[in-house]
């Protein structure tokens, strides 16, 4: 059986992924998306970008034939070739572990092969590997790989680099990685996932909405959890939090939710507070109602209507360090009116203008709150307006007036919802995004597009995501509101 650099990359991100890349129908994965597909083509990018600067020589061998593949390496390697690019390494997990099955062979990949001065089976020089990645982080996924790579890579030349290499998108752009610390933990890692290999039923699954979704095992994993009532789904339950309950053999919803807090409190990722929050989101999911935090206040902030009320969301490209999309619900609820304001920068250069435009639209209502759903918008005005140099008279002012209306909800408020994302929410409240497929992460291909194609059609679909996005935080603020005002709706939760 083959095992490659890549399984134990997703190894760590997911237990089950590379299992069931390995042993499950292939045809029941998820078709890719186009922010997975975006995600490829800037790694193909910044390869290119970062091969510009080497004089390399690539392996030539018949697509899939993994021996010709390594022989056409070990070729270079022998004639001293300076960089090589994808060299492609084998070897029996036997020699790395003398206890093992031999019927495990290692591929190594490694983005790059550094010809180094030393002694090797090949001569006076060695190599040493380097991966190039997309993170601006050493993550503990990228050192494991270096650290499988530099192991394949001493199998091969009859010896050990002494360090190994990551290429990551920072001022600092070259990583060294401490190979006496994380090769241990590479074998470690990699002895688990062999283990996991040999057992009759992938792991367990977990719902992780940052992690997951870009998985093309998403909708069957999430079709099981949901069939389970995992509570992967329920929100707070983080893969610490998970562990701790299921150690209490508290597994279902209902054993939750009728948990005691104080059993919970002094646990690892929980206190007194997370405990008792946990286990009213357990009563709210199972009651299909929304409940009341007993620890908190109502939402004053919310708590009133304003002559003129704005409501604020962004569009982002985060490769390119800018926030292309301004819009501004205008709410005039005296004159019963509103009007949506999108100031667009159609090119990275026109940030400055539409960041300009915004500033005088909020400050024709010097008193109206702008309300928006998580702090991107509070942070990303303290950006633009330290980028640009906008005197603080202009913009504390502003800042001022800003209510999260996602932070005033999780701190009162527990809804039977598996995640507290504003689609999740709105959606539950009844509202409706006008192109069901939009999202943010869509948004960012779907930018990029424009700028390579001049396609106004992706622009048109933009602006109409961010408008709807508009009128979903006010549904979200004006149902909060109503709730707390409306006394005798109130649902309380089971008292402790």
């Amino acid at each position: 059986m083959l095992i490659n650099a890549e399984h134990l990359l997703q190894y760590q991100r997911c237990k089950r992924r590379p299992i069931l890349d390995i042993n499950a129908d292939k045809n029941q994965r998820d078709a890719p998306n186009d922010l997975l597909t975006k995600l490829q083509q800037d790694k193909i990018a910044y390869h290119r970008g970062i091969l510009a600067e080497f004089n390399y020589e690539q392996p030539q061998y018949p697509f899939g034939n993994r021996e010709a593949a390594q022989a056409a390496t070990l070729e270079l390697m022998q004639r001293g070739v300076e960089y090589i690019y994808h060299g492609v390494l084998l070897s029996n997990y036997q020699d790395w572990v003398e206890t093992a099955s031999d019927e495990y062979t290692i591929l190594s990949r490694p983005d790059l092969l550094i010809k180094q001065p030393g002694e090797s089976c090949f001569g006076d020089w060695m190599y040493v590997p380097a991966n190039m990645e997309l993170g601006k982080r050493p993550k503990q996924e990228y050192q494991v790989v270096a650290a499988f790579h530099t192991q394949a890579l001493a199998t091969v030349q009859g010896v050990t680099p002494d360090k190994a290499w990551l290429i990551l998108r920072t001022k600092d752009i070259s990583y060294s990685v401490d190979l006496a610390k994380w090769t241990p933990q590479m074998l470690q890692i990699l002895a688990e996932f062999i283990q996991a290999l040999e057992l009759s039923e992938p792991p367990e699954m977990f719902i992780s909405r940052q992690k997951c979704n870009l998985c093309h095992w998403h909708s069957q994993c999430y079709a099981i959890a949901q069939a389970q009532k995992h509570l992967s789904l329920l929100p707070g339950v983080t893969p610490v939090r998970y562990a701790q309950l299921q150690e209490l053999s508290l597994t279902t919803l209902e054993s939750l939710a009728n948990a005691s807090p104080t059993i919970l409190e002094d646990l690892p990722g929980f206190d007194s507070v997370v405990a008792t929050k946990l286990i009213i989101q357990a009563q709210a999911v199972i009651e299909k109602r929304p409940l009341i935090l007993p620890t908190s206040l109502p939402p004053t902030e919310l708590a009133f209507t304003a002559p003129v009320e704005l409501y604020f969301d962004i569009e982002a490209q985060p490769d390119l360090d800018l926030d292309y999309l301004l819009g501004v619900l205008v709410v005039d609820r005296q004159n019963n009116t509103q009007q949506f304001y999108s100031f667009l920068a159609e090119t990275p250069a026109d940030e400055e203008l539409i960041w300009q435009q915004f500033l005088d639209l909020v400050w024709q209502y010097p008193d109206a709150p702008i309300y928006h759903f998580c702090v991107y918008e509070f942070d990303t005005v303290k950006r633009l307006a330290k980028l640009y140099r906008t005197p603080k008279s202009l913009v504390n002012p502003v800042l001022y007036r800003f209510v999260d209306v996602y932070e005033q909800l999780i701190q009162s408020v527990a809804l039977p919802v598996e995640s507290y994302a504003l689609k999740v929410i709105a959606r539950w409240l009844g509202f409706e995004w006008r192109d069901k497929e939009a999202s943010g992460a869509k948004c960012i291909y779907w930018y990029d597009q424009w700028l390579e194609t001049g396609d106004r059609s992706f622009l048109d679909i933009i602006q109409r995501y961010n408008e709807d996005d508009c009128h979903a935080t006010r549904s979200v603020k004006d149902w909060l509101a109503n709730f707390f005002q409306n006394a005798h709706q109130l649902a309380i939760p089971k008292s402790f």
